[in-house]
């Protein structure tokens, strides 16, 4: 499945907040100014994580979160749902609470469904 448009999401747990952008990327050369635009909008954010897929590549970022409890999930979400040709950022805006790796890790996954469930909507 392709997307055509942006997508939003959006999940809120313990005062951190997870804005979820799904974004649609034909070319890995066009990602760099999409990672710009995103931190350019959530400039307080203290990760912005990300997954993405096009064509027979893909990669993921934790941004400093506990290793794989962000861009990995979200690149197998993708996976998962078969978006290609895609890219999935998810900022999270930090509530002052330490979430302990699993509930980080399922976080993510929901801010990254909440985007999704739009597109199939």
């Amino acid at each position: 499945m392709q997307i055509d448009k942006r997508y939003n999401g959006y999940v809120e747990l313990n005062k951190s907040k997870f804005y979820s952008i799904l974004i649609p990327l034909n070319s890995i050369d066009d990602f760099k100014s999409l990672l710009a635009e995103v931190k350019k909008e959530h400039p307080k954010a203290k990760h912005i994580v990300y997954a993405y897929r096009v064509g027979m590549n893909s990669k993921s970022n934790d941004d400093q979160e506990p290793k794989g409890t962000a861009g990995r999930p979200l690149l197998e979400l993708l996976h998962k749902k078969d978006l290609n040709n895609c890219v999935i950022f998810v900022a999270r805006y930090f509530g002052g609470t330490k979430l302990g790796a699993g509930r980080l890790l399922r976080t993510y996954v929901q801010a990254g469904v909440e985007a999704i469930k739009k597109v199939e909507q």
